[in-house]
């Protein structure tokens, strides 16, 4: 049973009246002793003259920001393996995200190529003899439809005698299509496409950088530093995940037809059991602002903190952002740190709004995870990536804060809260290599080799 907010309301004098303690935000990157980790690409990449092109590789990647930047990544580590030639990547129009934005409004395409030249070659678009060849229409370029997940030697195998062959193959939908098992000098090439080649368009770039000055400068109290959270409260989040917080009738009423506008009947199959009770006590519920205010200020952040939340619209954001506001008055959004006029130009274009996000977070001093998805977990393999292995980033153990929560002695939460609610994953500490599935988009599975 979600009771965060009658805990708010009991504890709320309590954090009014809890004395300022030394920001956390204000505790170095990595220690004195200089021990920093070092990019794989540093070291596993090679450049030598690339060999005569087998032909072109044409992608088509879905999803939002962050998943066509998966499909990206793994498109490069493709046309490698196929010594392919890679046409600049097509964008799916979502049914979700409803963005029609083309690779060049969200990347540099030119120096996406420049990046990569010597590793990859990469084309805007197929040159006129090989267009002319499918009737300039690329649906009539052959579609290898790989299953997803496919190892390298299904594209030598499969694939790569269709190139040799045609002239060009097409792969569409592009998502997760290439193994994780890939030889080290292919995962540092995903490294370099995703950390260094794909560099957001200069509209994007320029706008982000006054944001950071901005959040920069309103963080005086804090020495410049600021906080970044990516709260995943949207109203299509929240119906998902099948958990209840205010529980009357208005509430079901809009879940249920959130569910059904996404998920057309997915949540009302026969045999399907909805246990909102167990997906809070298993952890799988988003937190709601006001749970993320509390976590950080029994963590020491007080209301001196200068906080940036990035996320799309927010559920009945007027009733549950005000708690979140009361104890971060220096709060910002894209929304509050810009003008109207600046924004216009990215509105209805989500992957753009989340690109300007995705900067903002990137260059905060503390970044907050409250909800398992592709943006947090690009953006805290970025962080490791140019702190040198150090950045601090917070990962709630939610299964641990619901019990908090549900505690009687709650009064206790503001002390218990900081060893309690976080996973070993807070990088206040000098990081542990880990093996993991991915090699290129999560915070610990991203390769680093140790210099000391």
């Amino acid at each position: 049973v979600y009771r965060s907010h009658l805990v708010f309301e009991r504890l709320l004098p309590e954090m009014r009246a809890l004395a300022s303690r030394p920001s956390p935000l204000m505790a170095p990157h990595y220690k004195k002793s200089g021990k920093r980790w070092v990019p794989c690409i540093r070291k596993r990449l090679t450049q030598s003259a690339l060999p005569p092109s087998n032909g072109f590789l044409v992608i088509e990647a879905n999803g939002g920001l962050n998943q066509q930047r998966i499909s990206i990544c793994d498109a490069v580590a493709v046309a490698s393996l196929l010594n392919a030639t890679l046409v600049s990547p097509a964008f799916h129009l979502n049914s979700v995200w409803r963005d029609s934005s083309k690779f060049g409004d969200i990347f540099d395409e030119d120096h996406f190529i420049e990046t990569l030249r010597k590793h990859v070659r990469v084309v805007k678009e197929l040159p006129e003899n090989v267009s002319a060849q499918f009737d300039h229409n690329i649906s009539s370029i052959l579609n290898m439809r790989t299953k997803a997940f496919s190892s390298q030697s299904y594209y030598l195998e499969k694939v790569l005698p269709k190139l040799l062959e045609l002239g060009a193959v097409r792969i569409a939908p592009f998502s997760n299509r290439l193994a994780n098992s890939v030889p080290s000098n292919i995962n540092a090439l995903r490294c370099l496409a995703n950390y260094e080649a794909l560099r957001f368009s200069e509209p994007i770039r320029i706008l982000a950088d006054n944001m950071v000055d901005r959040m920069i400068k309103k963080s005086a109290l804090t020495g410049g530093k600021y906080m970044s959270v990516h709260l995943r409260f949207e109203e299509d989040m929240v119906a998902f995940s099948c958990c209840i917080y205010d529980g009357d009738w208005k509430e079901n009423i809009a879940m249920e037809n959130a569910r059904e506008r996404g998920w057309r009947g997915k949540f009302r199959r026969p045999g399907r059991v909805i246990n909102p009770e167990a997906n809070r006590r298993n952890g799988r519920c988003p937190l709601a602002p006001i749970e993320v205010g509390m976590m950080l200020r029994g963590m020491g952040f007080d209301n001196t903190t200068s906080l940036y939340v990035a996320s799309g619209k927010i559920y009945n954001a007027e009733k549950y952002m005000t708690p979140l506001r009361e104890l971060f008055p220096l709060l910002q959004t894209k929304e509050t740190i810009t003008s109207p006029e600046e924004l216009a130009q990215f509105k209805g274009h989500s992957s753009r709004l989340a690109a300007l996000d995705y900067t903002v977070c990137l260059r905060s001093e503390a970044f907050v995870m409250t909800q398992g998805s592709n943006f947090p977990h690009f953006l805290m393999g970025h962080r490791r990536y140019l702190y040198g292995g150090h950045a601090k980033t917070i990962t709630p153990d939610k299964q641990k804060m619901v019990l908090l929560f549900d505690n009687p002695d709650i009064r206790s939460a503001l002390s218990d809260c900081y060893p309690t609610c976080l996973s070993a994953r807070r990088s206040w500490r000098r990081p542990e290599f880990r093996h993991v599935k991915s090699g290129y988009r999560h915070l610990a599975s991203f390769h680093l080799d140790s210099q000391f």
